[in-house]
């Protein structure tokens, strides 16, 4: 058996990527690159107007513009790392940026599915619950939400963190993955990762499950109390205050689902790979596109932002 050593802290990684054929780079660095700056400026516009226009300062916004920069912090976790081999011609990524980078991916793709659900939470109380909103969904309850949202999803990274850093690993090891991935780092491990394999499994039903659970409790309500509202125009009106919440959920939990099923169903890694930027990248970057073309009020703040006036 391999027995561990201190060159086991310092070894290297080779991330294999989306593809290994060299006339294919420059067209996968220019789609990141565009895909990435798209990610970056669309949800950084988002932010702004949330901070900058007073009408925005509602739990709903505040919880978006939490999610947008998440969904910048998810991308820059991995895309500029790809960006920056694709460029050098150089695969390498070092065991401490590799333990860095699954610490800070797991962290702020958990913290996004707890955003998810607290927003559907919201939805649920402003159309369920309309008189009591305000009371319910105040500032301080709102921003304990979000803090505790980044307390387990801190506490889960780190979980998960420490559990890796107990494996060993052989010298030359190869990612087939353009980011290190959890399970394909416990897949790489000379040791044994049983008790690996039982936390991420528990977590992942736990943190995966039960926000699912409460995302579909509450539009469970939410349907039901649409469809008791008489008028067309009601019912119009409640289902768009919550259509690009279930927008998004539905890419954010169908992409996941997507990533999982691949996985199970392929032998190959790199099938797994490509289904993975559906979640990291592409997710986050629509987000903004589905939030700002469907919400009015998000355009009309954007318009103010930049023309100074209403």
């Amino acid at each position: 058996m391999y027995q561990p050593g201190n060159d086991t802290r310092s070894s290297e990684f080779l991330l294999l990527g989306l593809s290994e054929e060299p006339e294919l780079q420059p067209f996968l660095f220019g789609l990141f690159l565009s895909m990435y700056l798209v990610t970056i400026l669309g949800n950084l516009l988002i932010i702004l107007a949330v901070n900058s226009d007073s009408h925005l300062h509602t739990p709903m916004y505040f919880f978006l513009a939490n999610l947008s920069f998440v969904d910048i912090c998810v991308t820059s976790t991995t895309v500029p790392k790809m960006l920056a081999n694709i460029q050098t011609q150089r695969k390498v990524i070092t065991y401490e940026s590799c333990i860095t980078q699954i610490y800070f991916f797991i962290l702020f793709v958990v913290l996004d599915n707890f955003l998810l659900t607290v927003m559907a939470y919201d939805r649920f109380v402003a159309i369920c619950h309309p008189l009591c909103y305000t009371v319910i969904m105040n500032p301080k309850f709102c921003g304990l939400l979000v803090m505790v949202s980044w307390i387990v999803s801190v506490l889960n990274s780190l979980l998960q963190t420490l559990m890796v850093l107990q494996l060993s690993f052989c010298t030359g090891m190869e990612i087939p993955h353009f980011f290190c991935e959890l399970s394909q780092m416990i897949q790489l491990a000379c040791s044994d990762t049983f008790l690996n394999d039982m936390v991420t499994c528990f977590t992942t039903v736990l943190l995966g499950g039960a926000p699912l659970a409460g995302v579909l409790y509450s539009y469970s309500k939410i349907v039901s109390s649409i469809c008791g509202i008489s008028s067309a125009q009601g019912k119009y009106k409640a289902f768009s205050t919550c259509a690009s919440h279930l927008s998004v959920v539905s890419l954010f939990y169908c992409t996941s689902l997507g990533v999982y099923l691949s996985s199970a169903a392929s032998q190959s890694s790199h099938s797994s790979a490509t289904a993975s930027v559906m979640y990291t990248v592409v997710t986050p970057m629509l987000n903004p596109f589905i939030y700002s073309l469907r919400n009015r009020d998000i355009k009309e703040a954007l318009n103010v932002f930049f023309r100074g006036k209403p």
